[in-house]
């Protein structure tokens, strides 16, 4: 999810512009159904037809066998529907990509007291690692599937049941999806819209093939989210301007890490965005990085921190320090580098600073119920409200937005006729290592 940089901050910022076997046969039992015998020769003769007979009955008795119950599947189903607590039992499940500090940090890698404080975090390590293995395993099937004359509500619909049923729970019931499921909504913005868009009710917008696309969601697992996204282009017309925002993001996650400062890492993704630039029917586009759009620290429950990430150089001197857990996301564009709003709000969160008003529009009051018990300050988007029954609720939404209690996330859109790109990943700030815990074969 894109962090939006408050206006009264962009005159600090500085722009460049430019198989399954057969079962073996019992030990005592030979395979033309005759027993096997230790015995001599003498000792089979005295024992006659009787014996012969017996043999032949427990044969038979043994091949009445019931069947063996089917094993756990170890594969996961297309689309995706098998739980991963089915795929890992033991809940070991992978690593993210795991990177060593360096220079005067370096000590962290082996240190036997940040080694103790990593085994610490065991239950968080776990359940960022369940929801980075889930939006793996997703994404993955939605790269393959996403195709052009799909809508945009059937994409995100096939994303976000995927993901619930990685994670074992559908959310239906109240509080099920506090448990796990959904961190963000499937952003699926289109073009120059760069971020925080996904179809509400009624929404009949199609992929195109000359459409670029970004898909940005998150998973998440007792409150720890991971927050990934990637750009989808069906014409190889729009593969630099793919290319140059995930070397971007790459090098933002590269520069991460203890005592990194923000503005700094800025400047390092400025310089790799700017480097590129893209042909699109015979014009050729510098592509900038949006500036006011920024990564992000990623706090429980709440998919905004208080750390922002620029994509551009700034003066901003803040640390990245131990714990820390960042969303880094870069945009770009052949626009003009600046996104506002515009459209139909599909995003909402209840504020982690929420104040206590008295509302007095009865559906804002039983709404809000609906949102503490299912969401807390997750993310969420009408159609979940529509998903768990609501109706008529966009008076009260809209009251809870209006005092102060819920956010809403309008699409953030570039100059109409301009493309944007997104490309995102969620690292954590370990004791010992960096883990970049949503990184993928794909990106």
């Amino acid at each position: 999810m894109a962090a939006q940089a408050p206006s009264g901050e962009l005159s600090n910022l500085s722009v460049t512009e430019s198989e399954g076997s057969k079962p073996k046969p019992n030990s005592s039992v030979a395979t033309n159904g005759n027993l096997n015998r230790d015995s001599d020769d003498s000792d089979e003769d005295a024992e006659g037809p009787a014996a012969a007979a017996a043999a032949t009955g427990a044969a038979k008795k043994k091949k009445k066998r019931k069947p063996k119950k089917k094993k756990s599947p170890v594969q996961q189903s297309d689309p995706p529907r098998v739980p991963l607590s089915q795929l890992f039992p033991n809940k070991q499940y992978p690593k993210g990509e795991e990177v060593e500090y360096v220079n005067e940090n370096r000590y962290r890698t082996t240190d036997e007291e940040k080694r103790h404080l990593d085994n610490l975090n065991s239950d968080f390590l776990t359940d960022y690692r369940h929801g980075a293995e889930a939006h793996r395993q997703v994404r993955q099937w939605a790269q393959k599937n996403i195709k052009p004359g799909q809508t945009l509500t059937e994409i995100a619909n096939g994303i976000e049941d995927a993901v619930r049923a990685l994670v074992g729970h559908q959310g239906l019931e109240e509080g099920d999806a506090l448990i796990a499921g959904m961190g963000f909504p499937t952003g699926l913005s289109i073009n120059h819209c760069a971020a925080h868009y996904t179809p509400n009710a009624g929404d009949k917008m199609v992929l195109q093939q000359d459409d670029v696309m970004k898909v940005d969601f998150g998973v998440h697992v007792n409150g720890r989210i991971v927050d990934s996204a990637f750009t989808l282009a069906f014409n190889p017309r729009y593969d630099n301007l793919l290319e140059a925002v995930k070397a971007a993001t790459n090098e933002g996650v590269k520069q991460a890490g203890i005592d990194a400062r923000l503005g700094e890492i800025g400047g390092a993704i400025q310089e790799v965005m700017e480097s590129y630039e893209v042909e699109i029917d015979g014009t050729t586009y510098p592509i900038k990085p949006i500036k006011n759009l920024n990564g992000h620290t990623i706090l429980p429950y709440s998919i905004h921190g208080t750390k922002s990430v620029p994509i551009v150089k700034t003066n901003d001197q803040t640390k990245m320090e131990e714990g820390d857990v960042f969303a880094i996301e870069t945009f770009g564009t052949t626009g003009k580098g600046v996104v506002h709003e515009e459209g139909q709000v599909s995003h909402y969160a209840k504020r982690r600073d929420a104040p206590n008003v008295d509302l007095r529009i009865s559906s804002a009051k039983s709404l809000l119920k609906v949102i503490d018990k299912n969401f807390g300050t997750l993310p969420f988007c009408r159609r979940y409200l529509d998903r768990l029954g609501q109706e008529k609720y966009l008076l009260g939404l809209n009251n809870l937005v209006q005092s102060g209690i819920v956010e809403d996330y309008p699409p953030l859109v570039d100059r109409k006729g301009s493309y944007t790109a997104q490309f995102e990943h969620t690292i954590l700030i370990r004791p010992t290592v960096k883990e970049v815990i949503s990184r993928g074969d794909d990106y």
